[in-house]
């Protein structure tokens, strides 16, 4: 008859919500990093195409 506790207590813990929570936030900011980084970088391979053509 323990099982019912045991599985009572596995659906109420929550120790492992923060970890998750926190992997999530980490990868969104990954992710605009690489929309940010991929922006400027093609930015800046204009400005030096735009040099290049100038000389």
């Amino acid at each position: 008859m323990k099982s019912p506790v045991l599985l009572q207590r596995l659906i109420e813990d929550e120790s492992g919500q923060d970890l998750i929570e926190y992997g999530l936030i980490a990868s969104l900011i990954a992710l605009a990093c690489v929309t940010l980084m991929s922006s400027v970088g093609k930015s800046i391979a204009n400005v030096y195409t735009n040099i290049n053509n100038d000389l």
